[in-house]
């Protein structure tokens, strides 16, 4: 079995951003769920949640991996 070496291709302030846009957006997506919920909005309505919460994951993710 060989072993795969990691190279990160960003470094500490990188990561340090992309786990920023990853708070900020999962932010955005509570506040976003808070009104469409208190709105009565329509449960297909909700899943506009969706994109900030992807969004909020890929910060996280690339802050992880370091890419």
């Amino acid at each position: 079995m060989t072993s795969r070496e990691h190279v990160s291709n960003i470094g500490d302030r990188g990561a340090r951003r992309r786990r920023a846009s990853g708070v900020v957006w999962l932010i955005v997506a509570i506040a976003l769920f808070v009104v469409l919920l208190l709105a009565g909005a329509p449960r297909w309505a909700r899943l506009a949640v969706g994109i900030p919460v992807g969004l909020a994951a890929i910060g996280f993710l690339q802050a992880r991996e370091r890419t």
